[in-house]
């Protein structure tokens, strides 16, 4: 049963949490564009702004177009929306019909504030207007439109497959600029689908890699003509290999073994190394755990030419519980050795190419890894990020609004996709905090609130919390909070932090954590809070505010108009933020994007994109548009869509 608003804003008072002003299903309002939608916001150019190839790797977002205009302060408000629209204007003989939002949204959080523009909701048709791109010369506004969509023949079974058998149609894409193709990871059909992007608003399919002979296809990347992919065995335990392929006639050149279960492949912004994350996860029973690794291929001296001697393997056995970071997770089986516990997820390149940084997801770590000598040289712990003081969450799938409050809960990061970018000299990491955990028949850490026995006196109105629309459903980690070891919980630890984040890659200091103000933003978004933190598979609202909420997994980099640019995508609802990284310790949030379409039902294929999964961004030099383009893959759809970025 639903309850009222003022109901649940009672209760949570009553419990000690600070509540924002909640936003059910019914506060929904507006009208949603059929096509074309674009959003644009306002910012300060990037001084000097480099990134690491950005053409290289997987991430995640996904397409279409709002703006809101929502206020919170540490007061726990939510609100203001405005809009004006209904504008026709005809040019040149042809009709634009636009919609325009215009809202400022600003965020207050320990004397620190935030202020965000997002003007413009514009329905163009197939084509769009505005000035040659250059990435060069600061714009004042930026325009993210998708122009392009690439579906699988059977959009309905495409969706049935994955949710079956957990095997995507369309995962990570990579580009190539001299054949104007584009590669993406089809773990349906066990290999990696060759799109012909010429017109990039119409994509077709060419043909497809088949890795099936080994095993199935984790990621892909591709540098100067050469396609690299990242198989997994038949058998996800045993050792995998990195596929390399010639990007314009889709030939094999060479094959070369890798750690178990690759999940991301790049290659260095120079061309030299292919690095890989084997993340080394156990088989469900934990009778065999491989160690998880980072493998470096010296590819200079070509692709046909690789011996296995041009591999390094990079691992954990120099770490121990002595001289880890106690904040890194070792948990589990096999916790007494972190060579076997820890996990890479996702590889980010420095623009020198001399080091990379690999995301310890389930560890909630970053690993430093020197390509020349092929070690790793640091675990930074990244520490937690304190839900009860600042920032915001919805905790529960049960209360019938979007309720974020301050709850007395930590969160970890553990971020997935991660890149690497410079500001002014300084670099910089970008993550997307999705969260995750180890959930295996052998071994589960997951566990509800309300199941566990909490410390009395750190948490003296226990029976209240451990309610459902409280914090009873909230999903945190076993492995954590029993900080005296008498049984009881002293502390509880849920997984992600709802954000994105940007960390000094000189240090792992943290610069900036986006909060709590990508729930905030869809939940007082008119087109979206009717379905704030939906899942990826059902229209139904709140039903992963439990589960990690909108879950930010993915992210793209690049500089365009001048700017360092930021697109971050989120896997449950769908969307991608784009972000400008100009001040690393006060993004700005320009716009959300998102063209999923919640009159259809997805799972008969009609609901547009859904799982935002892969992501890369293609300059405008390389472009067919001549524009920047971001691309994006939809797992749960297995769709792919193609954005331009505008100036406007």
């Amino acid at each position: 049963m639903q309850r009222k608003r003022t109901d649940i804003h009672d209760l949570l008072l009553g419990l000690g949490l600070a509540a924002c002003s909640p936003i059910g299903p019914s506060d929904a309002t507006g009208s949603t564009s059929e096509t074309g939608d674009s959003t644009s916001g306002t910012s300060t150019g990037a001084p000097e702004p480099t990134t690491a190839d950005p053409t290289t790797g997987g991430t995640t977002s996904d397409g279409g177009t709002t703006s809101d205009g929502g206020t919170t302060s540490d007061g726990g408000t939510t609100g203001g929306v405005a809009s004006t629209g209904g504008e026709t204007t005809t040019t040149g003989g042809e009709t634009t019909t636009g919609e325009t939002t215009t809202g400022g949204e600003t965020t207050t959080t320990g004397g620190e504030t935030t202020s965000e523009t997002t003007t413009g909701e514009t329905t163009t048709g197939e084509t769009t207007t505005g000035e040659t791109d250059t990435d060069t010369g600061v714009a004042e506004t930026v325009v993210l439109v998708r122009i392009g969509r690439y579906a699988q023949p059977d959009p309905a079974a495409a969706i049935a497959t994955y949710l079956d058998d957990d095997l995507s149609a369309a995962e990570v894409p990579a580009f190539d600029a001299a054949s104007m193709r584009l590669f993406v990871v089809n773990g349906q059909k066990s290999g990696v689908d060759v799109l012909d992007l010429a017109d990039a608003t119409a994509p077709v399919l060419l043909t497809t890699l088949d890795t099936s002979a080994f095993g199935p296809p984790n990621s892909v990347a591709v540098h100067d003509g050469i396609v690299a992919v990242a198989v997994e065995a038949a058998v996800k335990t045993d050792p995998g290999e990195v596929w390399f392929f010639d990007a314009a006639s889709g030939e094999k050149l060479a094959a070369v073994g890798v750690g178990a279960l690759p999940d991301m492949v790049t290659f260095s912004p120079d061309g030299h190394y292919v690095v890989t994350a084997d993340e080394g996860e156990p088989d469900s029973d934990y009778v065999v755990d491989p160690s998880g690794t980072i493998s470096i291929i010296d590819v200079s001296g070509g692709v046909q030419n690789l011996m296995p001697a041009d591999v390094k393997t990079a691992d954990f056995s120099a770490f121990t519980l002595v001289n880890l970071d106690p904040d890194v997770r070792v948990f589990g089986p096999n916790s007494s050795e972190p060579a076997l516990n820890l996990e890479p997820e996702y590889v980010a390149i420095a623009g020198d190419s001399k080091t990379a940084y690999v995301t310890l997801q389930e560890n909630n770590a970053i690993a430093v890894v020197d390509l020349v000598a092929g070690a790793v040289t640091d675990v930074r712990a990244l520490g937690f990020k304190d839900w009860s003081a600042g920032s915001k969450l919805d905790p529960s799938d049960k209360d019938g609004a979007a309720a974020l409050v301050d709850a007395p809960v930590l969160g970890m990061y553990q971020p997935d996709a991660m890149g690497w970018f410079s500001i002014g000299g300084s670099d910089y990491l970008l993550t997307a905090n999705e969260g995750d955990s180890r959930d295996w028949d052998a071994y589960s850490e997951e566990a509800r609130i309300k199941s566990l026995d909490l410390d009395p006196q750190a948490f003296p109105n226990a029976a209240a919390l451990k309610t459902d629309a409280a914090l009873g459903r909230l999903k945190v980690t076993s492995s954590l909070g029993d900080t005296d070891l008498d049984g009881d919980y002293d502390a509880l630890y849920t997984f992600g932090g709802r954000s994105f984040s940007v960390w000094s890659a000189a240090d792992g200091a943290l610069v900036h954590d986006s909060g709590d103000r990508i729930e905030q933003r869809i939940a007082a978004d008119p087109k979206f809070s009717a379905h704030f933190n939906a899942n990826n598979s059902v229209n139904d609202f709140d039903t992963r505010s439990d589960d990690k909420g909108p879950e930010p997994e993915g992210l793209a980099l690049g500089v365009a108009y001048g700017r360092t640019l930021g697109f971050v995508g989120l896997e449950r609802i769908g969307g991608v933020l784009m972000i400008d990284l100009a001040e690393p310790s006060d993004p700005a949030i320009l716009a959300y994007v998102n063209p999923r379409d919640f009159s259809g039902d997805p799972l008969d294929g009609d609901a547009d994109d859904l799982g935002p999964e892969g992501l890369t961004f293609v300059r405008a030099a390389d472009s067919p548009t001549g524009r920047p383009l971001v691309i994006v893959a939809n797992e749960v759809s297995g769709t792919v869509s193609i954005y331009e970025l505008v100036a406007g």
